[in-house]
């Protein structure tokens, strides 16, 4: 078919509106995660962890941590696997690649090497009535595994994590940034469990069309990311985009769609900034998270939260919480385009919202 043609007002729309930053507020946190796909979960609390700061600028100031904690705890509707918060529904698009699990050789050979440290786990999780830390789960591995990296010799957690991937082992809970272990079934619903697995083309053709619906407008095939991929392959309908090269992919359901916008405070690994490519070529938004740089070598900030205002990424927040303090010290606010006087102003009043919403003052 003939491409649809977009300028890149419009394309911008539709990430907007896909990512459910547009005025149209969701109500209701399980169902932001359906239509997102993912939270991401990372450590850094700058300003908050990911998980919960993304579902403050879709949720506002209804939205409480303890709310995440329940639904993955308690009601068991999401569920955390390789660092990402899913509906407990996709667990089926992800089946097909636990039943190959490990692909890395390495991980193949280790496990192989290893096959009786693995039954002890599952032994230890199924023994106890109660899920178990890592730490708590003796060592009996034949193999250490070798790494440069901060999992070297880290054998049990390491093997926690590959029976995840593998459908064997669930997290259960989190406690502070720890996390509780126990065996799948505990966790994951008996008749997801039991369905047939999905031949694998089925679920990546899946993956892609959700995707696409969580983003809007993506590229068919882009570079390798982490945790989860930012193209689509064939989901959708191809689309151009005025002034920028080459061919998207676009949710058709997201054509011709009205827009009203708002300002947004969005965490660096927000997936409307996520794929840096994709923001400079749609919002000409130029970002590099910089908390690994030396202080004296950032631009914008250890944390800068990008601002979205309407249709435009048109900045970047630098600022911190004193838990201790009780305060929200906003560094310096980065203006990519001079603000007006209407955009500062909903720039402090959403700063005023996160505070408040943080409990802290400004």
């Amino acid at each position: 078919m003939e491409p649809h043609r977009l300028d890149r007002t419009e394309a911008r729309r539709i990430a907007i509106r896909a990512q459910l930053l547009d005025a149209a507020r969701p109500r209701d946190l399980v169902e932001l995660v359906r239509r997102l796909t993912l939270l991401q979960i990372d450590p850094t609390a700058a300003i908050a962890p990911n998980a919960d700061l993304v579902a403050w600028s879709r949720l506002g100031s209804a939205y409480r941590p303890a709310d995440l904690a329940h639904a993955l705890e308690h009601e068991r509707r999401l569920f955390e696997l390789d660092a990402l918060i899913r509906p407990i529904e996709d667990l089926e698009l992800l089946r097909a690649d636990m039943a190959t699990w490990p692909t890395w050789q390495r991980s193949s050979e280790w496990l192989d090497q290893n096959q009786s440290f693995r039954r002890d786990i599952l032994d230890r999780l199924g023994d106890s009535p109660v899920p178990v830390l890592s730490r708590d789960i003796p060592d009996t591995s034949h193999v250490s595994w070798a790494s440069t990296g901060w999992t070297h010799n880290r054998n049990v957690g390491r093997m926690l994590e590959l029976l995840t991937m593998r459908g064997e082992v669930a997290i259960a809970a989190r406690r502070g940034r720890e996390r509780l272990w126990t065996l799948a079934d505990r966790v994951y619903p008996a008749e997801l469990l039991a369905a047939p697995v999905l031949p694998a083309d089925e679920a990546l053709r899946r993956r892609n069309e959700r995707r696409l619906a969580a983003l809007g407008i993506a590229r068919e095939k882009s570079t390798m990311m982490p945790l989860e991929p930012v193209d689509v392959g064939q989901a959708g309908e191809p689309a151009v985009v005025d002034g920028v090269p080459g061919v998207w992919r676009v949710d058709p359901a997201q054509l011709g769609q009205p827009f009203t916008g708002r300002t947004a405070l969005l965490s660096p690994f927000d997936r409307l900034t996520y794929d840096r490519v994709r923001a400079q070529q749609l919002f000409d938004f130029e970002y590099v998270l910089e908390m690994y740089k030396p202080a004296a070598k950032r631009r914008w900030g250890y944390f800068a939260l990008p601002i979205l205002h309407g249709d435009r990424l048109v900045g970047k927040l630098d600022a911190a919480v004193d838990r201790k303090a009780g305060t929200l010290t906003v560094n310096a606010v980065h203006e990519d385009v001079p603000f007006d006087r209407a955009t500062r102003v909903a720039v402090d009043d959403e700063v005023a919202s996160l505070a408040e919403w943080l409990g802290v003052t400004a």
